[in-house]
């Protein structure tokens, strides 16, 4: 019966971050630098939180949109960290994830043959839903612009079609930002245009040389805000996301969210209040460890003579493959992972503009870090031979 699925599901492949994450997963004495998954645990009290609810019985179901605590807590958040005001009634929705908010957000806005504009390399969990709601993905190459998606280039690649402008930021896989008046700029172009953009902000707490700035205070009217708890309070396997958006465009995405999970879980959401309250600043020792491994990497990477833009935020770098090695960037990594016993993802994995390179993850421990670079350096070595 495959032959009466959607063809528009059979068309769109799994993940090439898992695909690649699942290849050599299970070889022995493997040094893994590739999921996006931080190493600390989930902090004691947002657990204990957890365990409360657990013992309290709240296993029910919660308002469709989340607890109203939790919704104030996350309105509170944004304005303290980001200083974009909410109304958590009406314009604050909790989802399972970042990604079931990505997901809502798109099919909310999306009709068919409506184009939505991206930077490449790109994290590859928007343009599939953006193909099964039958619009169509525009892919911005931002290679020779140190990966910076700017009003000049959303400009040129702008149609009558364009609904939407996807502002990762800081982004997987590049860990680049955006500076504040690059985010006027590209508000200053969607308002003249009307045009939604959706700015996936969920590593808004991971930042380091400054604060992180939402495009929502310059455009809050056009803006949709995805957020969540997986990076900043190393959440992930809890699934709460955080959507923000204006009430005349929240109050119809809540209805896709209905139809689609009905709400978050009920013991995650308790546990995310305890996160964005108590919790608020829990980000910041991880924040400091990420940019100490960050800055060895980095150095690592400029000794080798390896091409890499020093990130602003999260814990990736893209990595320029070796002017040496002539293959595809899935069999550079492909033989890094079987000869040499570390792991990176394929650049391929990030839309056609990042063959060439490599992502790289630094959330895990420097030891790994260094051991991963140093067979990264010997198989350098021998490309040079």
């Amino acid at each position: 019966m495959e032959h009466r699925l959607n063809e528009r599901v059979k068309e769109i492949e799994i993940s090439g971050i898992r695909k690649f994450f699942n290849l050599v997963g299970t070889t022995e004495n493997m040094i893994s630098l590739t999921i996006g998954q931080p190493d600390f645990h989930t902090p004691d009290h947002v657990k204990k939180a957890g365990i409360q609810a657990i013992e309290q019985n709240a296993t029910v179901y919660t308002p469709n949109a989340g607890l109203l605590e939790l919704k104030r807590a996350a309105a509170a958040f944004y304005e303290k960290k980001y200083h974009v005001s909410y109304k958590a009634e009406s314009e604050v929705i909790v989802t399972v994830g970042a990604s079931q908010a990505i997901d809502i957000a798109l099919r909310t806005i999306l009709q068919p043959g409506d184009e939505v504009m991206l930077p490449g390399p790109v994290y590859p969990g928007y343009e599939p839903i953006v193909h099964m709601c039958e619009a169509k993905t525009v892919i911005v190459d931002t290679t020779e612009n140190n990966f910076r998606m700017t009003a000049d280039l959303i400009e040129q690649s702008l149609t009558s079609r364009t609904k939407a402008i996807i502002l990762p930021y800081p982004s997987n896989p590049t860990g680049v930002s955006l500076t504040d008046t690059e985010l006027q700029d590209i508000a200053k172009l969607a308002k003249e245009h009307e045009i939604f953009i959706l700015a996936d902000e969920i590593y808004s707490e991971i930042v380091y040389e400054r604060p992180h700035v939402s495009i929502a205070t310059f455009l809050p009217q056009q803006t949709i805000v995805i957020n969540g708890l997986s990076k900043s309070h190393a959440m992930t396997g809890w699934r709460i996301g955080l959507l923000f958006a204006p009430e005349n465009i929240a109050r119809h995405m809540l209805k896709v969210h209905q139809y689609n999970v009905s709400c978050a879980s009920s013991v995650s959401q308790k546990a995310a209040v305890a996160a964005l309250t108590s919790g608020i600043d829990d980000a910041i020792p991880m924040r400091e460890e990420y940019k100490i491994r960050r800055d060895f990497a980095y150095d690592k990477l400029q000794s080798l003579g390896l091409k890499t833009v020093k990130p602003d935020g999260a814990f990736y770098f893209f990595v320029k493959m070796p002017e040496s090695y002539t293959g595809s960037s899935f069999d550079f990594c492909l033989t890094l992972a079987k000869e040499y016993k570390v792991a990176v993802v394929p650049g391929s994995a990030f839309s056609a503009n990042g063959e060439g390179w490599f992502r790289l993850s630094y959330a895990c421990s420097i030891e790994d870090i260094r051991t991963g670079l140093e067979r990264i350096e010997q198989f350098v070595i021998d490309l040079q031979k």
